[in-house]
């Protein structure tokens, strides 16, 4: 009679449950009780790759009773007989070796080094071209949205130009979720560069399977169990975003500190792509930073994980290579912030792609990380981003003067213009005034025109307490200023700084109005 020994690899993916299934391993089938320990240590703790493991070895159990097949083949726990530590399947395969087992699994690097210790193996692996969360796309689903328990939505159209769509009538079973993931899991642990796990953590899993990021998200962080999968559906040319020849030629020859900011889906990464490949065309060494790596570029491009290395590693990575350029996608954290600046200061072009609702708050995330005058040195061009296109492009300086609305000579200090870049008009100016910094609009926009300092000194001063005074943004419409917050701060203003608001109301005879920014 036969003796099977599973690794884990055959567990992922469901291909032994369907080897017992379809008659392919008869006998005695043994699973290490390490194995099946450190799956149930990961579920309790929420990794996603521990629950679809439980999952299956439940399974495995329910159709050898369910089929009936316990006269056929019996499923036993066995230990490995030593403290394991490190790689299990290593502990497996040995476990194959000493007691004359069959190795089955469907890892390609596991059977290789089974076969070359002499052990038999039965290989279960088989490549899938395509995967069952590829069948929701078509040519026009941006992204597609799947939840227990619901039918399958997709956003379906273009940035700045999309609706959600119901794509089927049926809601989606656990188990479907749960097939899915584990297709992903399998595919990723091939070790083929069209499938990586990105970022794995307790309760969730970022999955890069070709063109297509995944997140899928577990209980408790979710209700239910999701799955998110969204893919580029726009590939660019610099060329074909109609840019002025003077941005060109800006990007190409003295741009190096490069910020492209928009909101999410406003196509910050499609430009970033462009970019990356129009550098490539004018004999630059790029190289991109990524979060997960979803940036669809050509090979001489390499493309670096933030999530698999430590910042001092990609930090040496890209100083002992020196790329011209290097594109960090997404930069979200302050961690990430520091490292464009230090490789801007060493030399390094960057691109850094940021959130931002506006072409000033872009610059304003570095504000309260870094000195001010360091700024222009690092960011000398910001490109906002909107429905896909380039709305406004901003040119960094550092000048001394006396800022704007004020009259004294000797209230002269160095002050960052930032212009737009096509007219050359000056839109804001930051400066240090006291112990605080102030990003103050100069020029009439399309949201409205800046108040007069002597206003703009007193909002400050009275919301201080309550608002960092850089995050602080005010206008003048229509003889009502306009006081703009981050949403955070928008309970404590409307709770306690309304008070204040409204004594300056009475003494100025304004009126003001609070938005959140």
């Amino acid at each position: 009679m036969d003796k099977y020994v599973a690794d884990s690899s055959v567990i992922l993916d469901g291909s032994l449950k369907e080897a017992v299934v379809g008659g392919k391993i008869r006998g005695t089938l043994f699973l290490l009780s390490e194995l099946v320990e450190h799956f149930a240590s990961l579920a309790r703790q929420g990794d996603g790759i521990g629950i679809v493991a439980m999952e299956e070895l439940r399974d495995i159990h329910e159709v050898v009773e369910k089929l009936g097949l316990s006269d056929f083949l019996r499923v036993e726990s066995v230990a490995a007989g030593r403290r394991v530590e490190g790689d299990l399947d290593a502990y497996v395969r040995r476990f194959a070796k000493e007691n004359g087992c069959i190795y089955v699994t469907s890892d390609e690097l596991a059977r290789d080094a089974a076969k070359a210790q002499g052990i038999e193996v039965l290989y279960l692996g088989k490549p899938r071209d395509v995967l069952t969360i590829e069948k929701f796309f078509d040519r026009d689903v941006m992204s597609v949205h799947l939840k227990e328990g619901l039918p399958p939505f997709g956003k379906v159209g273009r940035p700045g130009n999309w609706k959600m769509v119901q794509l089927s009538q049926e809601p989606l079973s656990r188990k479907q979720l749960e097939t899915i993931v584990r297709e992903l899991v399998s595919e990723a642990s091939r070790l083929t560069p069209r499938t990586k796990i990105e970022i794995r953590r307790p309760h969730s899993l970022i999955i890069q399977h070709k063109e297509y990021r995944i997140v899928v998200v577990f209980p408790p962080v979710s209700e239910r169990l999701e799955i998110t999968a969204t893919r580029p559906v726009v590939r660019k040319r610099i060329e074909d975003y109609g840019l002025d020849p003077k941005v060109l030629e800006r990007l190409e020859k003295s741009a190096e500190g490069i910020l492209i900011a928009g909101a999410p889906g406003a196509g910050k990464t499609t430009f970033a792509q462009a970019l990356a490949e129009f550098y490539l065309s004018r004999g630059k060494v790029v190289k991109t930073l990524e979060s997960p790596r979803d940036m669809v570029l050509p090979p001489p491009i390499t493309q670096l994980s933030k999530n698999l290395a430590t910042s001092e590693e990609v930090h040496d990575i890209l100083l002992l290579s020196r790329p011209d350029y290097t594109i960090f996608d997404e930069m979200r954290d302050t961690a990430d912030f520091q490292l464009y600046v230090d490789l801007r200061l060493a030399g390094v072009g960057m691109v850094g792609v940021v959130h931002a609702t506006s072409p000033i708050d872009a610059i304003q995330r570095f504000i309260r990380r870094v000195e001010l005058g360091m700024i222009p040195s690092i960011i000398d061009t910001v490109i906002f981003m909107k429905d896909g296109e380039v709305r406004k492009v901003y040119a960094l300086s550092m000048v001394v003067k006396v800022p704007a609305g004020m009259r004294e000579e000797d209230l002269a200090r160095p002050v960052i213009l930032v212009k737009d870049f096509l007219t050359g008009e000056v839109e804001y100016e930051i400066y240090v005034f006291g112990e605080e910094t102030f990003v103050v609009p100069v020029k009439r926009g399309e949201e409205g025109r800046a108040p007069s300092r002597k206003v703009y000194s007193m909002v400050i001063s009275a919301l201080k307490r309550y608002v960092p005074p850089s995050e602080i943004k005010l206008e003048e419409r229509d003889g009502v200023v306009v006081v703009k917050v981050p949403e955070e701060y928008l309970g404590v203003v409307l709770s306690r700084g309304v008070t204040k608001l409204e004594k300056l109301r009475r003494k100025l005879a304004l009126d003001f109005r609070i938005e959140p920014r």
